[in-house]
């Protein structure tokens, strides 16, 4: 059989980029989408390549195409080499199929990006890393280059900075495009590169994927002002290079997929739908959560909920434990290292923070049996931790009715603050953080449940951090707004004192914090958004958001 012209080049894209699906190929091909989908449909036809679904919560649904092993046959022809030099040059092994498929959904990421880079520069050549700090390598016309490194919305802040501290380690790229998961981390990354000896753009990974080229959304570390594709792409260092990986010594033809139930790890991502995959973030941010959390997190009702957990549980990617009369939800080890290969991050470690693997199988799974040492303590303070999830829930619940954008929601993990107060590190360690957007307006805030701040000296050491990281001009820095702080009580007795010694230490400290003080029966009634807060300021019952 005679390939067109079309046939050839998108066969040599496909060895260069496996699972593009058809419209990163006629970006990064050069061809139209009609003959690029007419010649995906006769190379699959004659058993050159084949194709598996995908779907992310950011990305449509969609095919994602890679070569067969006949495909790569066909392709050592037209190259004039032989099948194993392919092999050892391209990513077209099991080996590179498996780890790309591993990386499927931070896959598709980063291809939307290269297809937006190839609509404004053409033709570009692609690389993907395996160990090295970056994720992939974009080479521009004339030889110009730049790196592209996603933080997982699983990636901690300390990992995350060690891999981009490996950035200055061999040749510097023209430029290093950063993809962060949300507002707070992309401010951090900028922190983090602000001294860096090659150039950097950062931008949201929602809108690296889903904007245009002329869109203003990418920054600089030390710059407020959004630039265009066209004008970082424009900024590249001329003189910047991308690193080589040493290609392993034995590689073996790519496998047939079989998307047959049960399926190994590295398909999952191509199995798991939006849905479960949303799931799996928010069971990964919130462990112990109920069903009933769950579904006011997803937005969706307590039965949909209920289909994804079963979908979860048939993948053995969700187990649970009965704590308190209510099922309550955790990854298994299987799904806790699915994500951390997505996200590029240690398995081991998650592992021993977060598996709800038990100690003894042959003993009910109480929090004394639970391996992992973060998801123990939270099973142990279950009451504290479903109250915090109810918060939330009943937060999101509100906000979507009152049309709020609920942005952000992170565990404590994430919504730690560290920072240098009088020449001493420091920390603020809330329950949780979160960012509610409505039009131009956006209110970060803190949450603290507490329980035991009951005297007036733990209240105090409870305000301490607080004070010190008001004093700064790291809140604002952080969220591009000054977060308020709600703290909730489970009596009203409590809470009234609290606010009483919080107008005390803040006149002795000469620091303001935007505080707003709740409890637990009045949230009840009214729920977070209603006028169930209040300041040290005023007695009166209010708001702190635009109720």
């Amino acid at each position: 059989m005679t390939l067109t012209d079309c046939e050839t080049g998108v066969l040599r894209r496909l060895a260069e980029t496996p699972f593009a699906d058809r419209l990163d190929l006629a970006a990064l091909s050069g061809w139209s989408r009609g003959a690029v989908y007419a010649g995906m449909e006769r190379l699959t036809e004659w058993g050159m390549a084949d194709a598996i679904p995908h779907a992310t919560p950011l990305l449509p649904p969609t095919r994602r195409y890679f070569l067969t092993a006949d495909g790569l046959e066909r392709l050592a022809e037209l190259e004039n080499v032989s099948p194993d030099g392919l092999l050892h040059s391209r990513p077209v092994s099991s080996r590179w199929q498996r780890l790309l498929l591993h990386r499927l959904d931070a896959l598709g990421v980063i291809y939307r990006l290269a297809a937006a880079i190839a609509n404004v520069e053409f033709p570009i050549g692609f690389r993907w890393y395996r160990a090295s700090p970056v994720d992939a390598g974009i080479i521009l016309p004339g030889g110009r280059a730049a790196a592209v490194i996603r933080q997982g919305i699983t990636a901690d802040r300390t990992a995350f900075s060690k891999r981009l501290w490996r950035l200055r380690e061999g040749p510097l790229p023209g430029a290093v495009l950063v993809l962060a998961p949300d507002e707070v981390r992309l401010r951090q990354a900028r922190r983090m590169l602000a001294s860096a000896r090659f150039p950097v753009f950062l931008a949201l990974e929602r809108d690296a994927a889903l904007a245009g080229p002329e869109a203003p959304v990418w920054r600089l570390p030390s710059v407020t002002a959004g630039l265009d594709l066209r004008q970082v792409l424009a900024s590249l260092d001329r003189q910047g290079g991308l690193a080589m990986e040493d290609m392993p010594d034995w590689a073996s033809p790519p496998e047939g997929i079989d998307l047959q139930f049960p399926a190994p790890d590295w398909l999952l991502p191509a199995l798991l739908g939006p849905a479960e995959k949303r799931a799996l973030d928010l069971l990964s941010d919130w462990p112990w959560a109920s069903r009933q959390d769950l579904a006011g997190l997803m937005g969706v009702s307590t039965r949909r909920a209920s289909q994804v957990v079963a979908g979860l549980k048939r993948h053995v990617l969700a187990s649970h434990a009965d704590a308190g009369r209510c099922e309550r939800l955790a990854l298994t080890d299987r799904g806790l290292g699915l994500m951390a290969r997505r996200d590029r991050t240690s398995i081991g470690a998650a592992r021993r923070r977060w598996s709800a693997t038990p100690l003894d199988p042959e003993r009910p799974l109480t929090w004394r049996n639970i391996s992992g040492s973060r998801s123990r303590q939270l099973l142990r303070n279950i009451e504290h931790t479903g109250a915090v999830h109810r918060f939330l829930v009943a937060l999101a619940g509100q906000g979507r009715a009152a049309g709020w954008d609920i942005v952000q929601l992170d565990p404590p993990r994430r919504a730690s603050r560290y920072f240098r107060h009088e020449g001493r590190l420091h920390s603020a360690l809330p329950d949780a953080f979160g960012l509610l957007r409505r039009g131009e307006e956006t209110v970060p805030f803190f949450l603290e449940w507490e329980r035991r701040a009951v005297r007036p000296a733990t209240m105090v050491a409870r305000l301490a951090p607080y004070l010190r990281y008001y004093s700064t001009r790291l809140p604002l820095d952080d969220h591009g707004a000054l977060p308020v702080v709600l703290v909730v009580f489970d009596d009203e007795l409590a809470a009234t004192h609290f606010l009483r010694v919080a107008k005390k230490e803040m006149e002795r400290a000469g620091v303001e914090i935007p505080l707003w003080v709740s409890h637990k029966a009045v949230l009840e009634r009214t729920g977070p958004l209603g006028r169930a807060w209040q300041s040290t300021g005023s007695w009166d019952w209010a708001c702190p958001f635009s109720c």
